[in-house]
């Protein structure tokens, strides 16, 4: 199955055939104090460098999210979207959950955005979907509702298809829908992975749909992050996610290894092709 997501200049397909698609992660502020500022200063072109470095990196979509306790999202976000547009021509995933911010940033995002996200929860399926619908844009849905995030995967998996339906029924494609089955922290539960590992199956299998991680959460609180988060990556890949939001710089190489290694880059093409570029960035 094929979502096709469009930028400024230029288009990508997230496919459940094609390589993983990366999300660049870095215009977020969790955990980011110099960004949380910056947006707080206004400092866009600390923003537009961000864009840059994750795009040279090999991203092939951009992360947006300006979630700064205090701050005025509905008028910033559209602002940064646009900044980030006028830097690089990557397409933006447009990360919020507050409906009016969305409104305002997809009037501005040109193309066909990605947002990031709508829920299982009512209130988020019935005020994200239909701005989705009318923008014709894309969506990801966390297997989330009401009762938080369930302990099984199968009670994600019936979230995700109950998202899936939902948006069908109001007239978004099926493929413009992506699942997040969503990650927790092995630090504070040691089947945490093992849980999203299999909702990956059970989604890839009954809704054939393109599957995408916030897959660097697995290591949160945890020593030597990068280790926990390549094993992850590599064993989400296998099992069928096709989209992570990452850092580009830090992960990229190794989600077109795994890819390699599975038998899924013919000729090493991709994986050539995304160390070379990164050679070029660091020299």
């Amino acid at each position: 199955m094929d979502t096709l997501i469009k930028g400024k200049g230029r288009e990508h397909t997230i496919s459940t055939d094609g390589p993983v698609t990366i999300i660049g992660e870095k215009i977020n502020p969790t955990g980011r104090k110099k960004l949380a500022q910056a947006l707080r200063d206004l400092d866009l072109e600390f923003v537009r460098d961000l864009a840059r470095l994750q795009a040279a990196a090999g991203a092939n979509l951009l992360d947006v999210n300006v979630g700064v306790p205090g701050l005025d999202d509905v008028d910033l976000l559209p602002r940064v979207v646009q900044a980030v547009c006028a830097t690089v021509d990557l397409p933006l995933c447009i990360d919020t959950t507050n409906p009016t911010a969305l409104a305002a940033a997809l009037r501005v995002a040109p193309g066909k955005p990605l947002v990031n996200s709508v829920n299982g929860e009512e209130a988020s399926l019935g005020s994200i979907l239909p701005l989705v619908k009318d923008r014709g844009a894309a969506v990801i849905g966390l297997t989330m509702d009401e009762n938080g995030i369930p302990g099984d995967p199968e009670t994600r998996a019936a979230i995700a298809e109950k998202i899936v339906n939902r948006a069908v029924r109001i007239g978004i494609p099926a493929e413009d829908v992506l699942i997040d089955p969503l990650v927790l922290t092995v630090g504070a539960d040691d089947q945490a992975g093992a849980i999203t590992l299999r909702t990956i199956e059970l989604v890839r299998a009954r809704l054939g749909v393109n599957i995408n991680l916030g897959a660097t959460n697995v290591s949160f609180g945890l020593p030597e992050r990068i280790t926990l988060n390549q094993a992850f990556l590599a064993l989400s890949i296998r099992a069928g996610a096709t989209c992570m939001i990452t850092d580009a710089a830090a992960l990229g190489l190794t989600i077109r290894a795994a890819e390699l290694v599975l038998g899924r880059d013919e000729y090493a093409v991709h994986y050539i092709s995304l160390f070379r570029v990164q050679q070029k960035v660091k020299s």
